[in-house]
């Protein structure tokens, strides 16, 4: 009485169902619970934790960090959450150390000491560790739910073996059945409890029972009922494990098996003849399942080791990144799209198992970053020297706007085109102000090009006005020398007329003058006065129209040294003559040669006093 035979203490074995075990790739069929199946076989079939597509948080800032923490404080599934928040919480305090480091490094720049400084975060690191400190308390609570259920289910359990041992001690009654019945059900409305305590709680729950049928004989009849009734229902659940097998996802068929089990060990006994094929039956279907699960092992097996393989090429293959360098912007962004085409097979190859995991996406991710990080420095030092030729190019556009409006048009012009060199020569600067800033030079420097231009056309407006005026003193003289008429007053009233006006076109200006100073020849000519008056006339003109010309100074010197040129050589001339004719004192024909030097020396007297009085003349104008 109360002792188990040999068949029932198998059913309760086989009902217990061990973990299961992988050997060298193959598994021992023990008949594992759902709860050692499921750490093996994730929401795709494949491992659910590490082996599910790693999401890069390389690129993650701050902000999105604490975005991410506050949606997760809303989740309820704790294992996933402590999954991610492992995974981020490297990359989190990578940036915060970092900003330490920088803040560090520039209290100290400011004279402070290593030993008095201290970091306090920012807004985000305030609210990235209120909302992990929250999701940490919600789950504590969580799990501290599940252990004072397990604990209050204990003491339901333990209520009931209490009251099954007062059952089976006392009197039959007539309700006796009835209350065992209630027990039962009791019992499995109680739930789970502690791993630790099932064995021996299902033990003395077993035998509590075993002493109540074999005890109340008086109601073997409805005790025999009962297990037909228990037989039916097991009968439903081995029909239900026979269809297990066409379940086409084996995580499905799985995890319903072992809820099958869960029922099949809670239904009560069956009459002993039908128990051992019963069982059998049940067990059959449970092996077709597993059977299905250790082939899925072993196919899962193998695509993760031709998974480790695919991956730890490409961990190779990214190893060179790590390395790379550049001062090229180009060549930069290419090495980038290669390393993310290689991080887009990477996510495409799948699952790893969870052993070599960590160590393969440490390589791989190892090289990964070093490459952004290296990115990262170079684009930062671009960006340090974009600013500094943002603050050049600021400078030249502070000289054009100082330059703008002046009005020495030459020199100008030459000073916007060496500050439209050197804008050439100034590297880039950032994207978002390289429009605005070519546009402030740029308006400065079309601002001051168009008034240069208005003003030249109003200049060769002017001029043009100019050259008919003189035209038409030219006009007026050559129609004057053409009738032989008019005075010197009126030559020189036009003279003084013509060096008035302003300037001509440069391409005319030979051409006018030229014109005039014939058409002044013409008159002079046509004066009815010494040819001695008009020599001396024409040199008075010359003289004024050098006096009136830019380059006066530079000319009238010039004029002035040819004049003492001619006068020293006339000079020279002069006391050769005079020292020749000595000589014609003794000779034969010396009344005829006398004659003749002294004719020349009194033709180049006569000159020499013309160029003395030339010379007079021009020092009056120049002084």
């Amino acid at each position: 009485m109360g002792m188990k035979n040999e068949k029932e203490l198998d059913e309760e074995k086989a009902l217990s169902i061990p973990p299961v075990t992988i050997t060298n790739g193959k598994s021992k069929d023990t008949s594992p619970h759902l709860g050692d199946i499921l750490p093996l076989i994730g929401e795709d079939g494949l491992e659910s934790s590490e082996e599910s597509k790693a999401i890069d948080y390389t690129h993650f800032s701050k902000k999105d960090f604490v975005d991410l923490v506050k949606e997760l404080s809303r989740e309820s599934d704790f294992k996933k959450v402590d999954a991610i928040l492992q995974d981020i919480k490297p990359h989190y305090n990578d940036i915060r150390e970092r900003e330490r480091a920088e803040a560090l490094e520039r209290f100290k720049s400011n004279g402070g000491v290593e030993q008095d400084f201290n970091f306090k975060g920012d807004e985000f690191d305030s609210s990235f560790e209120a909302t992990v400190k929250l999701i940490r308390d919600k789950r504590n609570q969580y799990y501290k739910s599940i252990d004072d259920q397990k604990s209050e289910n204990l003491r339901k359990k333990e209520e009931v073996l209490e009251k099954l041992r007062a059952l089976v001690d006392r009197e039959d009654s007539e309700n006796s059945f009835t209350y065992f019945k209630q027990l039962q059900n009791d019992w499995r409305a109680s739930g789970p409890v502690a791993s630790g305590q099932v064995r021996t709680l299902w033990a003395n729950y077993g035998a509590l029972v075993d002493r109540f049928y074999d005890q109340r004989s008086i109601y073997f009849e409805l005790k025999e009922l009962d297990r037909k009734k228990n037989l039916e229902i097991k009968n439903e659940l081995c029909d239900r494990a026979d269809q297990l097998v066409n379940v086409e996802r084996i995580r499905d068929a799985v995890r319903e098996l072992n809820d099958l089990h869960d029922e099949f060990k809670h239904v009560g006994p069956v009459p002993k003849e039908d128990k051992e094929n019963l069982w059998q039956r049940f067990k059959a279907a449970s092996d077709a399942v597993y059977a299905r699960r250790d082939a899925y092992i072993v196919q899962l097996q193998s695509t993760l080791q031709k998974n480790v393989e695919a991956k730890l090429a490409l961990g190779e293959e990214l190893v060179a990144f790590a390395t790379f360098q550049s001062d090229r912007i180009k060549e930069w962004n290419q090495k980038t799209q290669e390393i993310l085409e290689i991080q887009r097979k990477w996510e495409a190859v799948g699952a790893v198992p969870r052993t070599q995991s960590k160590e393969i996406n440490k390589k791989f991710w190892s090289s990964f970053k070093a490459f952004f990080n290296n990115k990262s420095i170079f684009f930062k030092k671009l960006d340090e020297q974009r600013e500094k030729n943002l603050h050049r190019k600021n400078e030249i556009i502070k000289k054009a706007m100082e330059l703008k409006d002046s009005k020495d048009w030459d020199k100008t012009a030459n000073d916007f085109k060496e500050l439209q060199r050197q804008w050439k020569e100034v590297g880039l600067v950032p994207e978002k102000l390289r429009d605005k800033i070519f546009t402030d030079f740029k308006r400065a420097c079309d601002y001051f090009f168009e008034e240069r231009r208005s003003q030249y056309e109003k200049t060769d407006r002017d001029q043009e006005e100019n050259l008919r005026q003189k035209e038409a003193i030219c006009l007026e003289l050559e129609r004057m020398a053409a009738e032989k008429g008019g005075t010197l007053e009126q030559l020189k009233e036009f003279q003084d007329k013509f060096n008035t006006i302003g300037f001509v076109p440069k391409k005319l200006i030979t051409v006018i003058k030229n014109r005039f100073n014939d058409a002044v020849n013409k008159v002079v000519t046509a004066l009815e006065i010494p040819d001695t008056e008009k020599d001396r006339t024409r040199l008075e003109i010359q003289l004024n129209n050098l006096k009136n010309d830019p380059q006066a100074e530079v000319k009238i010197y010039h004029k002035e040294q040819v004049i003492r040129k001619r006068i020293g050589k006339m000079e020279s001339d002069i006391a050769v003559l005079k020292n020749n004719l000595e000589f014609f004192g003794r000779s034969k024909n010396a009344e005829k040669f006398k004659e003749e030097f002294n004719e020349k020396i009194r033709i180049a007297g006569e000159e020499l006093l013309q160029l003395k009085k030339q010379l007079k003349m021009l020092r009056a104008v120049s002084s």
